[in-house]
């Protein structure tokens, strides 16, 4: 039987040298896998109250999309800065090199509303952290941080968990 890691394929050498990149786009594409991607994010949170689903920009839409509609709640983009036309609250947070801003319309989330924050992939956890902190701001209280893929060699699990977020992963791949 296949996993949703088997619907994952490696890039070699993507976007740069060295770089082991990890294809979501072929499980989203089968409609098996996408659906079993979907289920088993969910599943851990049967019985969960919900009011919102989060999404990381970009990948982060599209699971978060399919998984607002499957518990019938509203989704919230957390965009690039810039990306968003409303007022907006910004958090930055860094990178390799540098910095980048996540932000979210200053109206997306309501004090006390439950919410299920979402990406692909989890490295470093610097844009869930941002994303977190963006969602607590607005008063949201995140009830865990989803991911399709971790990569454990880069730690991000373990600095969101330290924030106090549950983490739940699909599958791990070893390497960057």
């Amino acid at each position: 039987m296949k996993t949703v890691k088997d619907y994952i394929r490696t890039i070699v050498d993507f976007p740069h040298e060295g770089i082991m990149f990890r294809d979501v786009t072929t499980l989203f594409s089968d409609p098996r896998g996408f659906r079993m991607c979907i289920d088993q994010i969910l599943n851990p949170y049967a019985g969960t109250r919900i009011d919102k689903v989060a999404g990381l920009e970009a990948r982060g839409f599209i699971i978060g999309g399919a998984i607002a509609h499957q518990l019938s709640v509203g989704f919230t983009p957390i965009r690039k800065k810039g990306k968003l036309p409303g007022a907006t609250l910004s958090q930055a947070y860094q990178l390799e090199y540098g910095e980048a801003v996540m932000e979210i319309h200053d109206d997306a989330i309501q004090p006390g509303e439950k919410v299920l924050l979402v990406d692909d992939l989890l490295a470093t956890g610097g844009t869930a952290q941002a994303g977190i902190q963006l969602i607590e701001k607005l008063g949201g209280e995140i009830v865990g941080c989803a991911f399709i893929v971790d990569l454990p060699e880069l730690g991000g699990r373990a600095k969101l968990e330290a924030m106090g977020m549950d983490v739940h992963i699909l599958c791990e791949f070893e390497g960057l």
